[in-house]
C-alpha cells in the first residue's frame, strides 16, 4: 500500500505522483519510507482560490488546507465543504495539510478556528471556483452562465450539454481572486455539509497501521537524543564524551548548553544519552509549586490593565465597603499538554534548503523558527506535518522538530529526534497558573448587583505568537520574538445582567515554567471561577442555580442550551447545597454555562456526582451537554470534539498538576502526573444543536470550559464544601471535607 502524503495539482494522477514532494511506503508494521524532491512552485496567497484548490483533467479535486487535523475530523469535514459547493462528492477529492510549501499559511490550527476560519475560507474558495466553472462551461456552449448548473463533477445545461470540469479546469490554473461575495450553497440544499460521514484516517488508526511522524524514515537517518540539564538554567561546565566511546557508532554534538548523541539506531541514542556524562552548574530558580499563589501575588508586575468595565461604577465602589459582599479566590495549576505519544521530528538539512516532517499544529509558522535556528532564509525552508500524539496546543512538537533540523544540520545527515517520557512531562511548555479574586453582591430581590474579577496572570502567557524553544535558547541560537496577549483575560465576566461589572488583571513577568497554550487557553480557569462564584451567589441568595441563571440571561441561543441540558439531567428546582448528611456516600448536582469568548460557541454541562467521605474520592457518574456551535459540517466529529473535551477536561480538574521544586519538574512519569483513568469516565450524555443557517463556531475548546465548574458545583450541592483549587485530589477533597 502507498498513501501520497503531499501529493500536488498537476496535468494527470502519474503525474501528481512523479511531482509528489515526499511518497511515503508502509509496510504492516506501520513503519513509513520516503523520498524527497523539491516542491513544485504554487501561489499560496490567500487572496487566489489556485492557492486552496486544483481541478485534475480527471475531474478529481485537491484541496490545500494550512490547517491540520489533530485528530478533530478535518480531514473529512475538509472535503465536505468543498464538496458541498462544487458538487462534487468527497471520494473525488484528496487533502493537502499543512505543507509549508504546497498550503496557504492560514494560521495555526488552534483556538477551534480550524472550520470557523481555515474551513470557511475554502468554501469561499470553492464558491468562487464554481462561478469560475459556470463561466468556463457559459463559453464552451454558448450559454448564459445563470442557466447553467453544477452537478456531480460537471457543468450541466437545460438542453443536457455537459462540460466535465476537468475538461474545463483540470491540470490548469483558474487564476481568480478569492471572491468575498460568492454567492453560498442554499443549506437546505445541503447533501454533504451536516451528514456524518466516516473519517478516512480511523481504520488505520484502529488497526495499528496509521503511520505516525514516529514512524517516519529517510535512508542515511540517523537517531537522535538531547540531553537535558538537571535544573532549568544549567549550564554545561564539561562533556566527557569517552564516557559513550564503548557504544559503536556513537557521536557527541555540543554547541555552547546544547548537548546531544547521535547513533544509528534508536536504542544506542538512548543509551548514550544515559551515559554520556555531562557536568552542570547548579541552579535553582523556581517558585516551587507550592509557591506559585505567593509569587503571583508577590510580583513584579508589569501593568495593572482593566479588561471590562461596563454598568455604574458607584455599585462597584460601595461594593468594596459593603459588609455583605461575598469574596471567594479560585486557583488553577501548571498543566502539562500529556501526550501519550512523547514528541518527535525527522529533519533533513542540506546546505541550503530544509526539510522538516513535524506534527506541529503550527507547521507555518515552525518554519520561522526552524530558518532562525539554521541562519537560514526562511523560503529555503519547508515543514510537512505529520500525525504525532495529541496535544491541543504547543507540547514538545516544535522543540523537537528545530533539535531535528538543529542536528541534521550539524550531521550533515537526516536526523529524527524523539523525547523521552520524562522529557515530555519535565520540559514541555506548560499550560499557566491562574489565580483569580472575586467579588459580589445582591440585590434585595437576590440578583447580582455588583460584580468584580482580578485575575493574576503571567503576560508569557497563552496565545503566544512565538514560544522561546528550549535547544535554540542553550545554543545561544537567534529565534523569533514577539507576543500577542488578550485571549486569557476571556469569560473572566458573567453571561448575566449585573448592575455593574469590573474585570481587571495584574500582568506579571516570566511564567514559573515556559508557558504554552493549551485547550481553552485561559477560559477553563476563568469559567472555573466566574461559574463556581455564580453558584455561590446562587446559594447566598437561595435560589435554583439554574433558575439564578435563567432569570438574568438574556441569549436566546444560551437560554435554549441551559434548558436543553436541565431535561437532559431532568433538573428539578431546588437551591444547593443538600440538606447536610451524615451518610458515608454523598450525591449531588451541578451545572455550568459558557458563552465561549461571548461571541462563539454555547455550551452547558450538567453532572451528578458521588463523594466519599472518608477518602475524599469523587466519582462523576454522568455528565449531560447540550452544545450549540452554529452549522455542523460534520455532526459525528463535533459530537467526539464534545466527548474529548469533557473527558480531557475531567481528567485536568481532577488529577493533573505539574509539580516542581526549586531546580526541575518533579512530575516527570504517570504516577506524579496521573490522568483520568477508563474506569473513571463516566456517562456522557451530549444534545448538540442543529443550526444550519448559522456560520460554525468550532468544537475544539468550548465544551472543556464549563467542566470544571460543573464539578466543584455538584460537589458543593452534595457536600456543601466549596472546593476552589485545582485539581480535586481526594485528599484536598478529604481535607475540605474534615
Amino acid at each position: 500500500m502507498h498513501q501520497t502524503l503531499v501529493p500536488v495539482a498537476s496535468p494527470t494522477r502519474r503525474d501528481v505522483l512523479k511531482a509528489a514532494a515526499v511518497v511515503v511506503g508502509f509496510s504492516m508494521a506501520g513503519k513509513p519510507r520516503a523520498q524527497t524532491t523539491a516542491a513544485p512552485a504554487r501561489t499560496l496567497a490567500l487572496t487566489e482560490v489556485d492557492a486552496f484548490l486544483a481541478i485534475r483533467p480527471d475531474g478529481s479535486c485537491v484541496v490545500y488546507s494550512g490547517k491540520v487535523d489533530l485528530g478533530t475530523g478535518h480531514r473529512i469535514a475538509m472535503r465536505q465543504i468543498v464538496g458541498e459547493e462544487l458538487s462534487l462528492p468527497v471520494e473525488r477529492i484528496d487533502l493537502i495539510e499543512g505543507d509549508s510549501a504546497l498550503t496557504p499559511n492560514q494560521g495555526p490550527t488552534a483556538g477551534s478556528s480550524g472550520v470557523m476560519r481555515g474551513g470557511m475560507e475554502l468554501r469561499q474558495a470553492a464558491a468562487t471556483a464554481r462561478e469560475g466553472l459556470l463561466a468556463r462551461g457559459a463559453s464552451r456552449m454558448q450559454k448564459p452562465a445563470a442557466e447553467l448548473t453544477l452537478q456531480n463533477g460537471n457543468v450541466l445545461a437545460a438542453d443536457g450539454a455537459r462540460f466535465g470540469v476537468g475538461e474545463l479546469a483540470g491540470g490548469r490554473s483558474f487564476r481568480l481572486a478569492m471572491n468575498p461575495k460568492a454567492a453560498l450553497k442554499n443549506p437546505a440544499h445541503y447533501t454533504l455539509v451536516g451528514q456524518s460521514l466516516p473519517r478516512p484516517d480511523v481504520p488505520a488508526k484502529v488497526t495499528g497501521t496509521h503511520g505516525y511522524v514516529h514512524d517516519f524514515v529517510l535512508p542515511g537517518m540517523l537517531h537522535a537524543r538531547v540531553v537535558r540539564p538537571p535544573a532549568v538554567g544549567a549550564r554545561v561546565q564539561s562533556v566527557d564524551e569517552a564516557s559513550v566511546g564503548h557504544l559503536p557508532g556513537v557521536r557527541v554534538v555540543r554547541r555552547l548548553d546544547f548537548v546531544a548523541v547521535l547513533a544509528r539506531d534508536e536504542w544506542a541514542a538512548l543509551r548514550a544519552a544515559r551515559e554520556l556524562k555531562v557536568q552542570w552548574s547548579d541552579s535553582a530558580p523556581l517558585v516551587t509549586h507550592e509557591g506559585v499563589v505567593d509569587w503571583a501575588r508577590r510580583g513584579p508586575f508589569l501593568s495593572h490593565d482593566t479588561v471590562v468595565s461596563k454598568g455604574d461604577a458607584t455599585r462597584l465602589a460601595a461594593l468594596a465597603q459593603a459588609p455583605d459582599k461575598l469574596s471567594a479566590t479560585y486557583v488553577w495549576p501548571i498543566q502539562s499538554h500529556a501526550s501519550m505519544g512523547p514528541s518527535c521530528a525527522v529533519a533533513d538539512v542540506r546546505a541550503d534548503s530544509a526539510l522538516v516532517w513535524t506534527a506541529s499544529q503550527a507547521s507555518h509558522r515552525l518554519a520561522g523558527s526552524c530558518a532562525a535556528a539554521l541562519d537560514m532564509p526562511r523560503e529555503k525552508v519547508r515543514t510537512i506535518y505529520l500525525d504525532g500524539a495529541g496535544c491541543y496546543g504547543m507540547n514538545g512538537h516544535d522543540d523537537a522538530a528545530v533539535e531535528a533540523a538543529m542536528l541534521s544540520q550539524m550531521a550533515g545527515q537526516p536526523v529524527r529526534v524523539q523525547w523521552s517520557r520524562e522529557d515530555e512531562l519535565g520540559w514541555d511548555p506548560k499550560g499557566p497558573p491562574q489565580l483569580l479574586e472575586i467579588r459580589g453582591s445582591l440585590t434585595p430581590e437576590g440578583r447580582i448587583d455588583a460584580w468584580e474579577t482580578e485575575m493574576w496572570l503571567p503576560r508569557a502567557t497563552a496565545n503566544l505568537e512565538w514560544i522561546p524553544l528550549l535547544s535554540p535558547l542553550a545554543a545561544g541560537l537567534r529565534q523569533p520574538t514577539g507576543q500577542s496577549t488578550g485571549m486569557v483575560t476571556q469569560n473572566g465576566d458573567p453571561s448575566y445582567a449585573a448592575r455593574a461589572v469590573k474585570v481587571s488583571v495584574h500582568w506579571l513577568g516570566a511564567a514559573p515554567l515556559r508557558p504554552s497554550n493549551i485547550r481553552a487557553p485561559g477560559k477553563v480557569a476563568n469559567c472555573f471561577a466566574v461559574e463556581s462564584f455564580t453558584d455561590e451567589l446562587a446559594a447566598r441568595a437561595k435560589t435554583d442555580p439554574l433558575e439564578f441563571r435563567l432569570r438574568d440571561l438574556a441569549n436566546p441561543r444560551g437560554r435554549e442550551v441551559i434548558g436543553r441540558m436541565a431535561r437532559r439531567m431532568a433538573w428539578v428546582a431546588r437551591p444547593s447545597p443538600q440538606p447536610r448528611s451524615d451518610a458515608r456516600l454523598l450525591t449531588g448536582r451541578g451545572m455550568a454555562y459558557i458563552h465561549y469568548k461571548h461571541n462563539e460557541t454555547y455550551v452547558a454541562v450538567g453532572m451528578e456526582v458521588e463523594v466519599r467521605r472518608d477518602t475524599g474520592q469523587i466519582t462523576v457518574r454522568r455528565i449531560a451537554c447540550a452544545h450549540d456551535c452554529g452549522l455542523m459540517i460534520n455532526p459525528d466529529a463535533v459530537r467526539a470534539q464534545v466527548e474529548g473535551n469533557l473527558l480531557q477536561t475531567l481528567s485536568r480538574t481532577l488529577h493533573e498538576e505539574t509539580t516542581f521544586d526549586r531546580s526541575r519538574v518533579t512530575s516527570v512519569d504517570w504516577a506524579g502526573y496521573p490522568l483520568l483513568r477508563f474506569n473513571e469516565v463516566p456517562l456522557i450524555d451530549i444534545d448538540l444543536v442543529e443550526r444550519r443557517d448559522q456560520p460554525p463556531l468550532g468544537a475544539g475548546e468550548a465544551a472543556s470550559s464549563p467542566v470544571p465548574a460543573a464539578l466543584a458545583n455538584a460537589v458543593f450541592d452534595a457536600t456543601g464544601v466549596r472546593l476552589r483549587t485545582v485539581p480535586f485530589t481526594a485528599a484536598r477533597v478529604k481535607a475540605a471535607l474534615a
